[in-house]
C-alpha cells in the first residue's frame, strides 16, 4: 500500500479457535482518508504549477545555424505561432553582420518558418562564423520579443 492505510483497524482480537477477527475504527478511517486527500490535493496543485511553468505562452523562436560548402550558412527559424515583424527584425541582424542572403523560403500565416541560405558579401575577406550568426539572430528575436510585447 501507498503512505497512507486507508483502513486502520483496531487491535486484533483473537477467537478460542486460533482466527484473528479485526474491527474496523470508523474515526481512523475518516482521519487517513482526510489525510489521503490533502495530499493529493497537493500533488494536484504541483502538477498545475508544473504545467503552467513549462507552457510558456509566449516561446521563442527555434533558431538553427548550419555550415555549408563554400562559407555559405543554412539557417532555420521555426516558431509555432505567428510572428508579425519577426522577419524584418532578422533581415535586419544579416544586414548588421554583412550576410548576404542568397535564397530564402518564409511562411508566416499559422506558424513562422524562414530557411534562408546566406553568405558573406562580395569583397568581404573573412567568413561568418554560424554561432556568431546564431546569437545575433537570437538577439534579434529576444529584442523583437520585448518590443512586440510593448505594444
Amino acid at each position: 500500500m501507498g503512505p497512507y492505510t486507508i483502513l486502520r483497524f483496531k487491535p486484533e482480537i483473537s477467537e478460542p479457535n486460533g482466527l484473528k477477527v479485526l474491527e474496523l475504527s470508523n474515526t481512523s478511517i475518516i482521519v487517513d482518508a482526510s489525510k489521503y486527500i490533502e495530499d493529493l490535493k497537493q500533488k494536484v496543485e504541483k502538477l498545475n504549477q508544473d504545467i503552467a511553468t513549462t507552457q510558456n505562452p509566449n516561446p521563442l523562436p527555434v533558431v538553427t545555424v548550419e555550415t555549408l560548402e563554400k562559407g555559405s550558412l543554412l539557417i532555420n527559424v521555426f516558431s509555432e505561432k505567428s510572428c508579425q515583424g519577426l522577419l524584418v527584425s532578422i533581415l535586419e541582424a544579416f544586414d548588421e553582420l554583412g550576410l548576404s542572403v542568397l535564397k530564402a523560403r518564409v511562411s508566416c500565416t499559422d506558424s513562422f518558418r524562414l530557411e534562408a541560405v546566406g553568405g558573406k558579401i562580395q569583397g568581404q575577406a573573412e567568413s561568418i562564423d554560424a554561432q556568431v550568426v546564431k546569437q545575433k539572430v537570437l538577439q534579434a528575436i529576444e529584442n523583437w520579443s520585448e518590443s512586440s510585447e510593448q505594444e
